[in-house]
């Protein structure tokens, strides 16, 4: 079996950004029993290198091709030039950095990441945007976004709620798009989804995307899941529900 790791309420913690109990030790295994990984994350506050440093400097151990964030692939699968973003100051940098030109009157796409500070402005501003022409992208689409120990809308949700009051469709670049997760099956040498177990904190914006494609799930209540009893409507889609990671 190869693995799919989450990162965000999987690996480290969503409150003081420390590693799970069993987390270091996890990765340490699977390096030493040689076993495939792949750390697979929806980070877009900081560059994929700044990311996957800051993972380094925790402890974790991890090979840098072993490591796939959204920002690696965006330009690849988002082919504009003219962005409006949603999500903070620090994702507008990055998207900058990239050479994207950040455009809130003719974007040719909105890209929105996760955010608590969202509000109906935000929200107004994403609908006349999308009716407007411009593409509706998630950087990711998360269920819920864990932040200082509150749960706020996710980006799947936000997606979900524009593409509705607009009726136009949106795409997703990370987690739980298809065309992330097959580049995951390249990085980790694997030929389909059925060689993958994904672990995971975020039962319907990661776990069951990947379960459609065919790969084993397995959720762990160490991030915005706090309870079995969450996840009911979706539990047929887990093969697993463990405390955390320490616990596989």
């Amino acid at each position: 079996m190869k693995y799919f790791i989450d990162v965000q309420g999987t690996l480290i913690d969503d409150i003081d950004k420390k590693p799970i109990n069993g987390a270091l030790e996890f990765i340490r295994k699977l390096n030493n029993e040689k076993i495939s990984y792949l750390v697979v994350t929806n980070n877009t506050k900081k560059r994929s290198e700044e990311f996957y440093k800051f993972l380094i400097g925790l402890g974790f151990d991890i090979p840098k091709n072993c490591y796939l964030d959204p920002f690696m692939v965006l330009k690849n699968s988002l082919h504009v030039r003219r962005v409006a973003s949603f999500g903070g100051s620090d994702f507008r940098s990055v998207l900058e950095s990239l050479g994207y030109e950040i455009d809130f009157k003719n974007p040719e796409a909105i890209l929105i990441t996760s955010s608590k500070d969202f509000g109906s402005n935000e929200f107004a501003s994403m609908i006349e945007l999308v009716l407007s022409g411009a593409k509706l992208v998630g950087m990711h689409s998360t269920s819920i976004y864990s932040k200082d120990g509150r749960r706020y809308a996710g980006v799947g949700a936000i997606l979900r709620m524009i593409s509705y009051a607009t009726g136009s469709s949106f795409e997703i670049i990370g987690k739980p798009s298809e065309a992330f997760y097959k580049e995951g099956l390249k990085l980790v040498g694997a030929k389909d989804f059925s060689e993958i177990e994904m672990i995971s904190d975020d039962a319907i914006g990661d776990l069951c995307g990947i379960k459609e494609l065919g790969a084993k799930t397995t959720l762990v209540l160490s991030g915005k899941c706090k309870g079995e009893d969450e996840v009911l409507h979706v539990r047929k889609k887990l093969d697993r529900v463990l405390k955390d990671i320490g616990n596989m």
